[in-house]
């Protein structure tokens, strides 16, 4: 196992379709908790969406919803808080992860329960994050999981757990694809140890360039203060302009470009 930290610019743009993107880790700083979560799409289902922002949440919508074809895969919700707890994943197991915490179960046990997308032949990697915020700044911890197919019929599930202490400058990053392909290959290995700017603007710009210009869709980047729990939050859409959120004593503050 390497411990080198890759560039994650570098790992993204000599790669046309990684698929769905999360990344979780710790500014540069160290006050920082910060995640990121990017969708792509090959198909016109796939790319008919944008991020909307509802509080702390985030949801998938329809850019046109008369062109949507199969809603099922593509429409949910990949950012939900629940207390201290910030959750990040590329379907609806959103809702089965907060549906278990709410009732006071955890992460892992709410992933048992799930499998990979019914998607054959591909049957894309279920990826989830979960950042355990506490209450102190040393409290802070994160998870990541992947559900993948056994193998290229969809016959069995293998679900695969990793759970971090940050370290200041350093995140993890998983996908859903190695590349683009024909059925598309799972993602493989364990998430990527990543370099992490303390410049949410800069990070969020330059992961957003280094997405493969023609399958990109969606960005959010998320920088939580872990002293206060303030957050600022960048929102790229490819089909709406950009929008950066600052949320400042209960206030939203919002600003396009």
């Amino acid at each position: 196992m390497s411990r080198m930290r890759r560039n994650i610019f570098n790992l993204l743009k000599f790669n046309a379709y990684p698929g769905r993107g999360i990344i979780v880790g710790k500014s540069k700083d160290g006050k920082k908790a910060v995640f990121a979560y990017f969708i792509m799409g090959r198909s016109d289902n796939s790319r008919n969406r944008v991020f909307a922002k509802y509080g702390d949440e985030i949801r998938t919508e329809a850019c046109d919803e008369s062109k949507v074809k199969d809603p099922s895969l593509i429409i949910y919700s990949p950012v939900k808080v629940v207390g201290n707890d910030v959750i990040v994943t590329n379907g609806d197991q959103t809702d089965t992860i907060e549906r278990a915490l709410k009732e006071g179960k955890c992460f892992r046990h709410a992933l048992k329960t799930r499998t990979f997308e019914p998607d054959a032949p591909n049957f894309t990697p279920r990826i989830s994050a979960i950042l355990h915020l506490g209450e102190r700044v040393k409290d802070y911890s994160y998870e990541i999981s992947i559900l993948k197919s056994a193998d290229n019929k969809g016959r069995a599930c293998n679900r695969f757990f990793y759970d971090y202490e940050p370290m200041s400058g350093t995140g993890h990053f998983i996908r859903t694809y190695m590349k683009d392909g024909n059925p598309l290959p799972s993602f493989e290995g364990e998430p990527i140890a990543i370099k992490i700017d303390e410049d949410i603007n800069r990070f969020a710009k330059d992961l957003w360039n280094s997405l493969d210009n023609a399958n990109k869709i969606s960005l959010v980047c998320r920088y939580i203060d872990l002293k206060s729990g303030e957050y600022d939050e960048v929102l790229y859409n490819k089909y709406k302009k950009k929008h950066s959120w600052r949320r400042k004593g209960g206030d939203w503050l919002t600003c396009a470009e």
